[in-house]
């Protein structure tokens, strides 16, 4: 059985890269975001405006915990999910963990093209917008620094480069299937 979580901050990848992961492997996916926003029938957006942040967390901690019961399954978390709880331990304990990593300066041109999406950066741009990710990354880099494996994912600029980080990873992963 195999269960394997991405991590990282917004724009990593994560999605991205578990959706070709789960393609090459024949595992299935789940986007912890999305499967959040089925269950309740809301974007995450307008659950933390609406509910908060803290109830937010509450419900992705039992969520994750749903999810994490699924066999042989690539889990994609939402950037803060590793680094409240116990979660970034639980996901130790239950999978494999992936962290994605990505410098401040692609994160910020990356997270630059949909600013809009994400609400709290929507009134974030150049040098603001930059150091706000630098300081959350730094506070979270300690979370994510915990996963069994890191790989630096600064170049995916075509579908190419994900493949083949795909390929990487799979070579590195301990393979049960």
């Amino acid at each position: 059985m195999q269960r394997i979580f991405f991590i990282g901050y917004m724009g990593a990848g994560k999605t991205t890269v578990g959706r070709e992961f789960a393609a090459q492997t024949g595992l299935s996916f789940v986007d912890l975001d999305v499967f959040i926003e089925n269950r309740y029938h809301k974007i995450v957006r307008q659950i933390f405006e609406e509910k908060g942040e803290a109830t937010f967390r509450e419900i992705e901690r039992r969520t994750l915990r749903e999810v994490a019961g699924f066999e042989n399954a690539i889990i994609s978390t939402g950037g803060g999910t590793p680094c409240f709880f116990d979660n970034m331990a639980f996901m130790n304990a239950t999978g494999t963990t992936v962290y994605l990593k990505v410098s401040v300066d692609e994160l910020t041109r990356r997270v630059e093209l949909n600013r809009n999406a994400r609400p709290v950066l929507r009134n974030l741009s150049g040098d603001d917008l930059k150091q706000f990710i630098a300081e959350n990354l730094s506070a979270r880099t300690p979370f994510y620094e915990q996963a069994h494996l890191i790989f630096e994912v600064e170049r995916m600029l075509a579908d190419n480069d994900v493949t083949e980080l795909c390929r990487e990873m799979r070579k590195r992963i301990r393979w049960e299937r």
